[in-house]
């Protein structure tokens, strides 16, 4: 089954299964709609029953004619309410809306009777008394009906509230099913193309890599019948005309070396890793020694207070040993108080005297009975604070004692043989923890060199990922904008009529399209880590400036003005300031960048300032905003490639490529911000001692003889801007689309002549590249000069600055008038001289 077949299955089955998604959501919309509906109707009623109660307590107070008149008009809203009952027809609710219409009628005949009540009162003043007690009454009765109603009323809305959360749970039901069943059919319409088409071309991109190293016995021989088998066969058809072809000894050697190189390299990493592994090891083993306790600090906090609960002992503590000295390191908490007596507090120092300490030191268990009679400075320390037996046990790792376990009583001779033996494991012990845990934080150490290590590869990796796509970007680019660069520049030279703002117009083209330019040729720099040969020119900032402004002029007026947002840019110029001496394409690239973060950091509008000052022999620009600012966090990785605060919508490179172009430039950067106060990027550039004189503009070039020239490009616009151009220069000019029409229309001029002075040909051409059009040119005429056009420039001459096999000259897209003229100059020169001999 064909490729384009699967994925338009695909498509049908994700448009039945949508398809499927709106029937069911609006019909769970018609239900929600309906439930809102009845939960609607339900609040008017309720709303209309307590305005009834509240004008008929209003009425029992005033008796004003208003009051009745608006209950009346009440009683007959809420009438015409219930008399439509589409909505409650079915359910608990019916029973609930049919009690409050029959309800209705008896409220409207109390209210009736408590106003007929009040006609007989003007009418029988004599009978007052009676009928006000009956007013009373009637009156309750009419409260006690209306807040019948009300809780009917109530009970009818919270049933409708019910309706409506019910109907909207259903619907959140039905949305999730049918998301999991979209999210289920996008996922499979994904695993068919993965299937049909990432995999073969996988093992198409990998085949590619071998035969392009030099494995050319490789072949794929995959046997499907779809678009990836048919490119598959040909493939292998490729690789079995280029086993036929001789392949140099030298670039076999130097490949193998390559090779040989790349393996010593994994080689040595597979090494290391294996080392760490084996430190991971036995990290694991000593863990399940010691338990979840890894520092040294808690371990001996453990030891020392486990003595003191469970030996006891009247004060204990351990000490490091280091430089012929002992540091205490930690003191048990009953021991705290004699510590500070004794001026053994932790971190403290004790140095080593001829007694048991240096016994100690050499790997000794040291009892002292009584310590009372040691003429020793730090037994007679101990002995002041009261006590008088001391044990001092060695920690001692691999047949080295780097610590002493000190603990002490306060009777004489307290400590058995048993008590001596039992400090003698314990301290055996602890130095294995300890020993442990001092492996474990090498070990931890290590691993963080190794981590750091991997990001730095990992980081390498993307640039070189991210130097590669942006190699065949820059060819694209270059082949748009070379028919641009062309007519341009012809305009400018061959139409004296032009008026002053249609040339001032070509002049902001041209100047734009240097730029552009200038950003391709740097673009390859994420690939090809060189330094940049920068083209310095003397640059007045205060001349800079203005034109970026007018450049972005969009990004910060008007598409902040149509969401409503105002940004007002300020420029602040410093007078007579000198200019610097730096690459003027690169300085208004890394101020465009510089405005347009500015601007996304001010989404509510405020105030972005450019401005320029001289201090200190350096030109200064500065960009600051009123924006949301920075954190500390923020500021710190701010100027690192691929750090964005701004999601999908950044990609990190911004401040990293002005960060490039300042070092490039010799100057510094500096970033001050703050949360809720903006930010200001400040760029100092330093002042030549001498600026550097503007070049002149080129002459105009000679008239060149007439050449008969023949073009070889797959580019129609390209072919045609190229022919135009030469063509008003007075050569003969042939074009061929394509590199087999070249090939055929060269053959043609060798058989029938006339031959062609000199060949342009494309590099990057499908089927018959340019490289191929050379080979051909120069085995059917060597003498004929080849001039290669490529949108990847300077990238295919190497570090030697060898030209490519079979090319004399090298152009990059786009040509210069000047550049072509130039080539064709030196091609006569050198014909005129082969003339000659």
């Amino acid at each position: 089954m064909r490729i384009i077949t699967r994925l338009k299955m695909a498509q049908l089955l994700c448009i039945v299964v949508a398809a499927a998604v709106g029937v069911l959501l609006l019909v769970t919309t018609a239900q929600m709609r309906h439930e809102l509906t009845r939960n609607e109707k339900a609040g008017e009623i309720l709303r209309a029953v307590v305005s009834l109660r509240y004008l008929a307590m209003e009425y029992a107070l005033g008796h004003e004619a208003r009051t009745r008149t608006q209950w009346v008009l009440r009683k007959e809203s809420l009438a015409a309410l219930l008399a439509n009952d589409e909505e409650f027809r079915d359910g608990p609710e019916a029973g609930i809306y049919l009690g409050l219409r029959q309800q209705l009628p008896h409220l409207h005949k109390y209210f009736t009777d408590a106003l007929q009540l009040q006609e007989d009162l003007r009418a029988t003043p004599d009978r007052v008394e009676i009928l006000r007690r009956l007013e009373g009454r009637l009156h309750g009765q009419i409260m006690n009906k209306a807040q019948a109603m009300i809780s009917d009323a109530e009970d009818l809305a919270a049933r409708s509230r019910e309706g409506a959360l019910a109907a909207q749970h259903r619907a959140n039901i039905a949305a999730g099913t049918l998301g999991l069943l979209l999210t289920l059919a996008v996922l499979g319409a994904l695993y068919m193309t993965i299937r049909s088409v990432a995999r073969p071309l996988e093992r198409l991109r990998h085949g590619t890599e071998l035969v392009g190293a030099g494995k050319l016995d490789f072949a794929l021989n995959l046997k499907g019948g779809d678009e990836v088998g048919d490119l598959a066969r040909a493939f292998d058809s490729m690789t079995e005309k280029l086993r036929q072809t001789t392949v140099s000894r030298d670039e076999l050697g130097q490949a193998n070396k390559a090779l040989q190189d790349e393996v010593t390299v994994r080689k040595e990493a597979e090494l290391k890793v294996q080392s760490q592994l084996a430190r991971m090891s036995l990290l694991h083993q000593i863990t399940r020694s010691i338990g979840d306790r890894q520092d040294l600090r808690s371990i001996f906090q453990v030891v020392v207070r486990s003595l003191e609960d469970q030996l006891p002992v009247d004060f204990g503590c351990v000490c490091l040993y280091r430089d012929n000295e002992l540091t205490v390191s930690s003191v048990g908490l009953a021991s705290e108080m004699l510590s500070t007596e004794f001026a053994m507090r932790e971190q403290s120092r004790i140095p080593i005297d001829e007694n048991g300490l240096s016994r100690c030191v050499r790997g000794q268990l040291v009892y002292e009975p009584d310590i009372s009679e040691v003429p020793y400075p730090f037994p007679k320390r101990l002995a002041r604070g009261g006590l008088n037996a001391l044990v001092l046990a060695p920690l001692l790792a691999e047949s080295t004692v780097f610590g002493v376990l000190i603990v002490a009583r306060r009777a004489p001779n307290s400590f058995s043989s048993g008590e001596c033996e039992f400090l003698r494991q314990l301290s055996e012990h602890v130095a294995l923890a300890a020993n442990q845990a001092r492996l474990y934080a090498d070990l931890q150490r290590a691993y963080n060199e190794l981590h750091e290590t991997q990001q730095s590869v990992t980081k390498q990796e993307r640039l070189r990922a991210l130097g590669q796509m942006a190699s065949g970007i820059a060819h694209d680019i270059n082949n748009a904008i070379s028919p641009v660069a062309l007519y341009t520049e012809s305009l400018l030279e061959t139409e004296p009529a032009l008026s002053n703002d249609g040339r001032n117009c070509l002049r902001v083209i041209a100047r734009a399209i240097d730029d552009v330019a200038a950003t391709v040729a740097r673009m390859r720099e994420l690939y090809r880590q060189r330094e940049p040969e920068l083209s310095l020119g003397s640059v007045s900032l205060n001349t800079l400036v203005p034109q970026v402004v007018d450049l972005t002029r969009a990004r910060w007026s008007d598409m902040p003005q149509q969401r409503g947002v105002v940004i007002e840019l300020r420029q602040e110029l410093a007078e007579r300031l000198p200019p610097l001496l730096g690459a003027e394409g690169e300085i208004r690239e890394a101020l465009t960048n510089l405005i347009f973060n500015g601007v996304d950091a001010m989404p509510e509008g405020g105030e972005l300032t450019v401005r320029t000052r001289h201090a200190n022999g350096h030109v200064v620009l500065e960009v600051s905003d009123s924006g949301v600012g920075m954190d500390e966090a923020t500021l710190k990785r701010c100027l690192d490639p691929f750090f964005t605060t701004k999601g999908d919508r950044g990609t990190g490179l911004g401040l990293a490529t002005v960060c490039g172009m300042v070092e490039r430039h010799s100057g510094t950067i500096a970033v001050d911000s703050k949360l809720g106060q903006g930010t200001t990027v400040r760029i100092s550039f330093p002042v030549a001692d001498q600026p550097a004189e503007d070049a002149p503009p080129p002459a105009a070039a000679a008239p060149l003889m007439r050449m008969r020239l023949l073009i070889v490009d797959d580019d129609p616009t390209v072919l045609a801007s190229l022919r135009a151009i030469l063509l008003r220069d007075g050569h003969e000019v042939t074009a061929a689309d394509g590199g087999q029409a070249g090939i055929e229309a060269f053959k043609a001029s060798v058989e029938g002549g006339p031959a062609f002075t000199a060949v342009f040909t494309d590099l990057g051409m499908p089927y018959v590249d340019g490289r191929r059009v050379a080979e051909t040119i120069k085995a059917l005429s060597p003498a004929t000069p080849i001039i290669l056009l490529t949108g990847w420039g300077q990238r295919l001459i190497p570090d030697s600055g060898e030209l490519p096999v079979n090319v004399d000259y090298v152009l990059s897209k786009p040509p210069r008038l000047r550049e072509l003229r130039e080539v064709l100059t030196r091609v006569a020169q050198s014909t005129t001289l082969e003339a000659s001999k």
